[in-house]
């Protein structure tokens, strides 16, 4: 019997995961970004693994062409695991069979690649009327409560849409969302001056016309308006139907409010990211970090 949603209640996440991954050819000629591994899991496992942790329910992943393999990866595989037991890889064959218990996922083809609004616009049949998160497994971010579910709390406390945001200085904001904000009335102790009310949103502006340091970062908790909004848009920025002209309106019309989330973030987008992201993630891993620290050493740098 499906379960209906409270009121409120955020059961879905959409996680696009149609790009091209430009940035990584050749690697990514006939593998999904989404799959590169970092250390010993690919992206989009990170993502998924923080919805889950954050109580998300049911991962709607939007797909493209060349990207089976992501919904491989999260489907049961019992003869993977059956040949795994019969080798005594005991522990190996329980990592693959909770990859396939992690959550319940389901997909959305996108035909073309057309911007991160038209992604997020194909999931309306699945989400239906419910809020909604979305994660960009681009971003990692390592926090002790994860990000969607710092996200969550503050919907929770103050309802509307919610975004993540963090200070970018300098040239680099020119690759964000770039946000005019204005101190938000904290419920909560622990979000004082770390929670803003959206007053308005450009999409990579030049460095001259940002409205702010304040950039939108890939983890959204969105009401089932925006569907509505980003029907409305014309392609912007690039000539795609950007997610950041639809939280336009949805500022406007509605409450947005952007959280200065807790946590490291690493931006895996890009070649000179990714490898940072590596080094991060090794360093912290319980079984490879220390030997992988007296590696570094070992090379001399």
């Amino acid at each position: 019997m499906k379960r209906r949603a409270r009121l409120g209640q955020v059961r879905k996440a959409v996680i696009p995961v149609a790009g091209l991954g430009t940035r990584f050819l050749p690697a990514t000629k006939a593998m999904p970004k989404e799959m590169l591994t970092l250390v010993d899991k690919p992206l989009i496992q990170y993502a998924v693994e923080e919805a889950v942790a954050s109580g998300i329910e049911e991962i709607i992943l939007i797909t493209g062409e060349g990207t089976d393999p992501i919904v491989e990866h999260f489907a049961r595989q019992r003869g993977l695991e059956r040949e795994l037991k019969k080798r005594g890889k005991a522990g190996e064959a329980r990592l693959v069979e909770r990859l396939g218990r992690l959550a319940r996922v389901r997909t959305v083809r996108q035909a073309e690649p057309l911007g991160l609004g038209h992604a997020v616009g194909c999931a309306r049949r699945l989400v239906g009327r419910e809020p909604f998160a979305v994660l960009l497994p681009d971003d990692l971010i390592d926090a002790a409560l994860p990000c969607t579910k710092q996200l969550l709390e503050v919907h929770a406390a103050c309802g509307g849409s919610v975004v993540a945001t963090q200070r970018v200085e300098g040239p680099a904001l020119e690759r964000f969302g770039v946000m005019r904000v204005e101190p938000a009335a904290a419920t909560r102790r622990k979000w004082r001056h770390r929670l803003f009310r959206v007053r308005d949103l450009v999409e990579k502006p030049t460095l001259a016309r940002a409205p702010s340091s304040w950039v939108v970062v890939g983890r959204y908790i969105l009401e089932p308006e925006v569907f509505d909004f980003i029907a409305a848009i014309r392609p912007g920025k690039g000539g795609e139907i950007q997610l950041t002209d639809a939280l336009r309106i949805a500022a406007r019309e509605r409450a947005v409010h952007a959280l200065a989330f807790g946590g490291v973030r690493h931006d895996a987008g890009d070649k000179l990211g990714f490898l940072r992201a590596t080094l991060y993630y090794a360093l912290k891993h319980p079984e490879l970090g220390s030997a992988f620290r007296e590696a570094l050493k070992s090379l001399k740098l």
